[in-house]
């Protein structure tokens, strides 16, 4: 399937979506709500996507992708390979601050946008797996698939709300924690 380049319209439409989704969520509104919301006609919004389930996909991706890219382009500037570490998940959280509880509640709610974070977390979670093989000639020998392992269920705690839950600790902030515990795990005493 061709993707089709986006206008420079749809893509102020989708900059909207995002930021009304991070603040408020997303299961509450209709297509028609959205489009009041961003003061566009529903058939902008069914340009995105044939669906509000579809559009919400998009609208996810999207940020994802997004937040992806953010997060790549923090990393950019480090050289030491352990605070390449500290600086990946602490970007993370970093994008992950304008989302709200609501934002988060709608995920958990919604298979397809559950399933589209836990694919981020999937891919978050395999790139600690490369930093910290990537640190190897400087931090303690620790295996890096065991650290990733640990990562990816810390991450999972984080997506389902259970971090949240049991800790009062947002996304945003429980990445930053995850960031110090795994770069204290891999630095030299």
């Amino acid at each position: 399937m061709a993707i089709r380049k986006r206008s420079v319209r749809q893509e102020q439409i989708l900059d909207g979506l995002i930021e009304l989704f991070l603040a408020e969520g997303f299961g509450a509104f209709s297509v028609a709500d959205l489009a009041e919301r961003l003061q566009c006609s529903k058939a902008t919004l069914y340009d995105l996507a044939d669906s509000k389930e579809q559009l919400i996909a998009v609208v996810l991706r999207t940020f994802f992708r997004r937040a992806t890219d953010q997060v790549e382009a923090e990393l950019a500037p480090v050289t030491d390979p352990v605070q390449r570490i500290d600086a990946y998940l602490s970007a993370i959280g970093h994008a992950l601050e304008p989302a709200t509880r609501a934002f988060y509640d709608d995920l958990q709610e919604f298979a397809p946008a559950r399933e589209i974070y836990s694919h981020n977390t999937a891919f978050a979670a395999d790139r600690v797996r490369q930093l910290v093989q990537g640190a190897a000639p400087h931090r303690r020998a620790v295996n890096a698939d065991f650290i990733a392992a640990i990562a990816a269920g810390a991450m999972e705690s984080i997506q389902t709300g259970d971090v949240r839950e049991r800790t009062g600790l947002d996304d945003a902030e429980a990445y930053r924690q995850l960031a110090a515990l795994i770069v204290g795990a891999v630095s030299p005493r």
